[in-house]
């Protein structure tokens, strides 16, 4: 038994194991810094002002969208302590097995010489884009002046199971 399973020895799993989490669908997340350290900003009569460590997380969480065609961010707020957001991947691009759909491999293979265009494209699942935000931001922010910032150990997840409109 390893370290980490003596110290918690009855932490829950986050992710649902019957879930492939690549697959296209919206997904809401928390994520907080390591001991619930106000690092972002402060909330002042009711409204969020972020501090440049804020505006890190805020831009980064963004520059997701741009690193990846295949995701698309929906509501999102960055807190003192956490960042909540929905991010959503979708069918553009995904098929199964975290592939391109076959036909559309094999399309390009007949049409073009180009041996790049052959490589289906691979979907980050969504602990793998966390992972991608969560490091990303880290850095930005220990280069702006914080080597100690961190975010705590995973995130919380929903998979949003009905859309509402309004």
């Amino acid at each position: 038994m390893t370290n980490t399973h003596k110290k918690y020895p009855r932490r829950k799993q986050n992710r649902l194991r019957i879930w492939d989490y690549s697959t296209p669908h919206w997904y809401f997340v928390t994520i907080c810094t390591q001991n619930h350290r106000e690092w972002f900003g402060n909330i002042d009569e009711g409204k969020m002002h972020l501090n440049e460590f804020g505006g890190i997380v805020q831009k980064q969480w963004l520059w997701l969208k741009g690193k990846y065609n295949y995701i698309n961010l929906d509501e999102f707020i960055v807190m003192p302590n956490h960042f909540h957001g929905i991010i959503i991947i979708t069918e553009d691009n995904v098929g199964a097995g975290r592939d391109l759909p076959e036909n559309i491999v094999q399309r390009k293979k007949r049409t073009s010489p180009d041996l790049s265009l052959q490589k289906s494209v691979k979907i980050k699942s969504l602990s793998e884009l966390i992972g991608v935000f969560k490091t990303t931001s880290s850095k930005l922010i220990h280069r702006s002046g914080f080597p100690d910032f961190s975010w705590q150990r995973s995130y919380y997840d929903h998979i949003i199971r009905k859309i509402l409109t309004f």
